[in-house]
């Protein structure tokens, strides 16, 4: 694969991505640009992955990486996009990427999308093109909200529901609904959204699935409209493997309410405890000693600490 090296001359970088994947090539984040008249750009036409490395050992891991490149392929293919790439290509393409730009641990977000070749809302016309970005990332919701729980507050804007939009692809157009809901949260001083789906049952997070402890057995929703979560996936294998019973459940907001304990989890958030939720107090009001727990278990997991899910680990330098 073709790689281009940075300019001497571009020494401005907004998001500090350093080298971008563009179409076959890496390029400095300040040339990895598309036209105004792009397709995704005016009507969502994309679909995305969120996949995070993790420092190791052995180096950077790029954590679930198969899963992640199945999935954005699978999300392509609900939007009728016929990608040229295979799962093996864009595994490539995001180790080569987070290797040349030398990381440790990083954020990566693999883009398809359609191009600028016509504006019509038919897209047949468009060439699909595909990116690979690599980004320091921290704490999702922030320090604070992991050591003593984040707060919740239910949105006013409801899930899509799979009649309307391809809940199972994880379409920028799709993420409009979680911008509103997100936004609304933190307008009003919370940390995060809880959308429920038309029917009033609890969906999930702007962009994380939610589980709930209630007299120890762990309650994963389980919806219809929800992404298929591989932060989820994991969770549920880990509480297994811990002798936590763990069932897939449909709940309204108020069994969370008096949950013993309630966590999100997503490859952002990772694993982000709950306090309250519409300002009541989940159990004590507090991060729960489950959720942190089960945090600080991801977290070794996907740092390479335990050797029976080796599986899961992609190291970058082989």
């Amino acid at each position: 694969m073709a790689t281009t090296p940075p300019s001497s001359t571009d020494t401005t970088s907004s998001l500090g991505a350093g080298l971008i994947w563009l179409d076959g090539a890496l390029v400095p984040e300040a040339q990895a640009t598309v036209s105004v008249l792009t397709h995704a750009l005016h009507y969502g036409t994309s679909v995305f992955e969120g996949i995070r490395a993790y420092e190791t050992d052995r180096g950077a891991a790029v954590f679930r990486l198969r899963e992640h490149a199945q999935r954005l392929l699978d999300s392509a293919k609900i939007l009728g996009m016929k990608p040229s790439w295979s799962v093996e290509a864009i595994e490539q393409a995001i180790v080569e990427t987070v290797k040349a730009n030398d990381r440790r641990s990083c954020y990566v977000r693999p883009l398809i999308w359609y191009g600028p070749e016509s504006l019509g809302i038919n897209p047949a016309r468009n060439k699909l093109h595909f990116m690979v970005a690599t980004l320091p990332w921290g704490t999702y919701l922030g320090e604070e909200a992991v050591r003593q729980g984040a707060k919740l507050m239910t949105s006013s804007w409801r899930r899509s529901s799979g009649d309307i939009m391809p809940t199972k692809s994880k379409a920028g157009g799709n993420y409009v609904n979680s911008v509103l809901a997100n936004s609304e949260a933190r307008e009003n001083g919370f940390d995060e959204a809880l959308l429920l789906d038309k029917q009033g049952f609890v969906a999930e997070g702007s962009g994380e699935n939610v589980f709930f402890l209630q007299g120890g057995t762990l309650y994963a929703i389980a919806h219809s409209v929800n992404l298929r979560g591989i932060t989820r996936d994991t969770v549920i294998q880990l509480a297994r493997d811990l002798g936590t019973p763990v069932e897939n459940t449909m709940a309204v907001r108020d069994e969370l309410y008096t949950a013993d304990e309630v966590f999100m989890v997503g490859t952002a958030a990772e694993v982000t405890p709950i306090a309250s939720i519409d300002r009541r107090p989940i159990g004590p009001g507090a991060a729960g000693p489950y959720s942190l727990a089960m945090r600080q278990r991801y977290l070794e997991v996907v740092s390479g600490k335990h050797p029976e899910y080796q599986r899961w680990l992609t190291y970058v330098n082989g």
